[in-house]
């Protein structure tokens, strides 16, 4: 059920209005302007005889209205409004020894019409038995705090009855109060409990300082109470009788009902021992009655957490035995359609396990001729996945072809269901159906068939029996991957795109060569030529597809990889794996090349499938971890700043350095989600060195793309915030190599970083390619140079002396990394350089063996 909550509207003019004069008559008794004494009684009453106007209002009604306890609670608020307003108004008027007698008088007057106006709201006879139970312990264990604190905090010596009374029962009527006001589900009664409190403490404030003869300026301190709770108490109960809706929300977070008995004890206490001295017995024995409620109260709420805890399982477990139950498969997509979750039937009867599936794109699933439209009309419509798009007279199913275990394929019809925009869910739900019995025959292609209707080239049917005849006949297959066919493929009508592919591929290869067609864009060939002739083969057929084509909007370029194995000694299955290995790898490294297979690249490729499974995830599940070197000032050894390198140390394929995965993940769009980590996790730990007493900057490397991001700069400065690091202990790396063509934009993100006091290196910059119309356009604050050349022949030194030369006059302190011996690192001191890093100086280490370090060197700065 959806509940409609009432927009807020601004406080009325009279409320307004009234809270300006209380302000402004405190002030005035402040500078002596207006009698203390007087200033309250005009705030006070005033406050409340606005807020009784207002609510005799909802006063209003005949006696058929069926709101009328709530009628009756206004007028019974209306009446304690004008007690509180009269006690206060009298206050003057009374003799000095009887004023705190008339204001507890009004108190106790005023409270019973409130408590008599609250009881009619809604909230309190609908409590169950359990709840009442809850609630008397919150008001035993509130109620004895308060009732401690007002026996420690008042004045020593004889205390007046009046105050005595006064502090025990108000106690008791500010915690049951207060407890009632935490109440969520009525928020109109919650404002009248808050307010009624403020109300009566402010009153109780009167009846003690005029018990005790305070100065009368402290009789001020009573002013926002009496008029923010009248106030309040009337928007309250305007809600109220408006009908306040109940809100549908779980119990309420139990952690106030417990803080705040124990804050209120543990301050009076510290209050009464600096002020006062030792406690008497009876404080003594108030003091320890606030910890049984409190126990009893974490017991009710341990009891109650294990009870929502069993009905969320029990009702998960419910709906989940409805999901398994059922034949369709049900998969949960994220905002970037990978799958986030499969139904049990998806193992039952497609034969795809959880574990290999979670993560990947649905793509991945879908059959390639079939993936694009299904992708178009899930992206196309986000607020409504399953409608058809404009144009589309079909029903709003998807139908497509889905890989099952065994790596065949199934007819499917899906049902969409996009919850994208319910929290609880924020995901796009597929309901997948096998219709494999009634879709294969409208495909209109005869699964035993030999020859592809499009082209006329074999099938892969025709391919395996092909190679099943050959034996152990020499040979070679390539498959080639025909990027670019998919917009033709999809126009109305014939296909010339495809049908020019198939021909040119027939013109190329010999007389006796098969040619096949074995899915949208994947062909293969298969030839009785040796390796050698096989590549050139592959290269004229290459050259062949990648040459314009016309089709009717254009001229149409295909990008094509080709995979090549030889035949001799090998099953048809295992050929065309083969062949696929090796054309995946040339996809990988761009197209328009040809590749051969060897046992190498099937590892590298199975690796590089085992790098993207396990990559996505790996900071969430713990995997990350940075390792730290130190980089010294070369003249004592000392540190002076430290790199953070990252680490991945996967359960499953061990520690993978960034070199290996980082390639994958620029593949896999995830560079920006490790950049935020390493970056988080480098300032977490930068600022814990911070408080030892460190004074050390610290690198960390940015890509390209992370540097070229729009929100660098904000994401940067709200990290050193964040963790309270000074801008200027940290240093943002980038590689030289990496800097590109857009060095516009680099320049202007590092003017950013260093606008902010982040400072900026320029990394692997080699001594040979030192430009110095490079180095005076970028703002970069540290320069790190490899000690060696590109050519091993090429004197290193004199292109070092040069390097540290042009930084020196350029204001650029120059680091020497890669310093793996001695004599590197001699090299670099007898050239200037100030700071050197390399295994020869100190190795990455963790953290903690960092810190051990460090502590060799009392006084380290940077």
């Amino acid at each position: 059920m959806t509940v409609t909550r009432p927009l807020r509207r601004p406080p009325s003019a009279p409320v307004v209005l009234t809270l300006l004069v209380a302000f402004l008559l405190v002030v005035a008794a402040l500078v002596d302007a207006v009698a203390p004494l007087a200033a309250t009684t005009m705030a006070g009453a005033g406050g409340c005889a606005v807020a009784a106007a207002r609510l005799l209002r909802l006063t209003a009604g005949d006696g058929r209205d069926r709101r009328v306890r709530r009628r009756r609670a206004a007028v019974l608020l209306t009446v304690a409004a004008a007690v509180v307003g009269a006690t206060v108004a009298v206050l003057p008027l009374a003799p000095a020894f009887h004023r705190a007698e008339v204001a507890a008088v009004g108190l106790g007057a005023a409270t019973l019409g409130y408590a008599l106006g609250l009881l009619l709201l809604p909230g309190h006879s609908r409590l169950t038995p359990r709840a009442r139970w809850r609630r008397g312990v919150d008001i035993l264990g509130l109620g004895a705090a308060l009732l401690f604190a007002g026996w420690v905090l008042v004045p020593p010596g004889p205390v007046p009855p009046v105050v005595r009374a006064v502090t025990v029962a108000g106690a008791v009527v500010l915690a049951g109060l207060l407890v009632g006001a935490l109440d969520r589900h009525y928020p109109g009664t919650a404002r009248c409990r808050l307010g009624v409190a403020a109300v009566l403490l402010g009153l109780a404030d009167l009846v003690v300082l005029l018990a005790y003869r305070a100065p009368a300026v402290a009789l001020l301190t009573a002013v926002p109470l009496l008029v923010g709770g009248a106030l309040l108490t009337a928007a309250g109960m305007t809600r109220a009788a408006a009908g306040d809706p109940a809100v549908p929300t779980g119990p309420s977070p139990a952690w106030p009902r417990v803080t705040a008995p124990a804050a209120v004890a543990t301050v009076a206490a510290a209050g009464h021992l600096a002020f006062v001295g030792g406690f008497t017995p009876t404080a003594v024995l108030l003091g320890l009655a606030v910890i049984p409620p409190l126990v009893a109260r974490e017991f009710i709420s341990i009891t109650d957490q294990r009870r929502w805890a069993g009905r969320l399982a029990a009702r998960e477990a419910y709906f989940r035995t409805l999901v398994a139950g059922g034949r369709d498969l049900v998969l949960v997509l994220d905002d970037e359609l990978r799958v986030r979750w499969l139904s049990a039937a998806g193992e039952r009867w497609f034969g795809l396990r959880q574990e290999a599936v979670c993560g990947r794109p649905l793509a991945d699933l879908l059959h390639p001729d079939d993936a694009p439209g299904v992708l178009t009309r899930l992206a196309g419509r986000p607020g409504n996945a399953a409608a058809p798009l404009p144009g589309d007279a079909v029903a709003p199913l998807l139908v497509a072809r889905m890989r099952t275990g065994d790596g065949g394929w199934r007819e499917t019809e899906s049902t969409v269901s996009d919850q994208r925009t319910v929290p609880e869910v924020a995901a796009v739900v597929l309901h997948v159906r096998d219709v494999g019995d009634r879709r294969r025959p409208e495909r209109g292609r005869p699964r035993g068939a030999a020859t592809d209707p499009l082209t006329g080239l074999s099938t892969r049917r025709e391919l395996l029996r092909v190679l099943d005849e050959r034996g152990g006949t020499p040979g070679a297959l390539l498959l080639l991957d025909v990027h670019g066919l998919g917009p033709a493929r999809d126009a109305a009508g014939p296909d010339p795109l495809l049908a020019a592919t198939a021909r040119r591929l027939r013109d190329v290869v010999g007389p006796r060569d098969l040619v096949a067609r074995l899915s949208g864009e994947e062909f293969a060939v298969v030839t009785d030529a040796g390796p050698v002739p096989a590549y050139a083969l592959g290269e004229r057929l290459l050259a062949a597809l990648t040459e314009p084509c016309p089709v009717p909007t254009g001229m149409a370029r295909l990008r094509v990889g080709v995979g090549l194995t030889e035949l001799a000694a090998t099953s048809p299955q295992d050929a065309v794996r083969q062949a696929d290995l090796a054309r995946r790898r040339a996809v990988q490294l761009g197209r328009n090349r040809v590749e051969w297979y060897d046992a190498c690249l099937e590892e590298e490729l199975v690796r590089r499938l085992d790098l993207e499974r396990e990559l996505p995830g790996a900071a969430d599940r713990g995997e990350l971890d940075l390792v730290y070197q130190p980089v010294l000032a070369l003249a004592d050894r000392r540190p002076a700043g430290i790199e953070a390198l990252l680490r991945w140390r996967s359960p499953v394929l061990g520690t993978v350095l960034p070199a290996e995965f980082l390639p994958v993940a620029e593949d896999l769009g995830l560079l920006g989600e490790l950049g935020r980590w390493v970056l988080d996790r480098a300032c977490r730990q930068l600022a814990d060195w911070s408080v030892g007493g460190r004074e050390l900057w610290l690198a960390v490397n940015v890509t390209l793309a992370e540097l070229l991001a729009p929100d660098l700069v904000p994401r940067v400065a709200a990290v050193l915030a964040g963790h309270g690091v000074p801008a200027e202990r940290l240093v943002l790396e980038i590689a030289e190599s990496r800097l590109g063509a857009d060095l516009p934009t680099v320049v202007a993100r590092l003017a950013g970083l260093r606008s902010l006091g982040v400072r900026t290196a320029l990394d692997s910059f080699r001594a040979e390619h030192a430009s110095l119309a490079q180095l005076r356009r970028l703002p970069i604050d540290l320069l790190k140079v490899q000690p060696r050349p590109v050519d091993p022949d090429e004197d290193a030194r004199p292109l070092i002396d040069v390097v540290v030369g042009l930084g020196e006059r350029l204001g650029v302190t120059v680091v020497m990394a890669e310093l793996e011996s001695e004599p590197d690192v001699a090299r670099a001191t007898r050239a200037g350089c100030r700071y050197g890093q390399g295994f020869a100086l100190a190795r990455p280490a963790t953290a903690e063996r960092v810190e051990a370090y460090f502590a060799e060197f009392p006084t380290t700065s940077r």
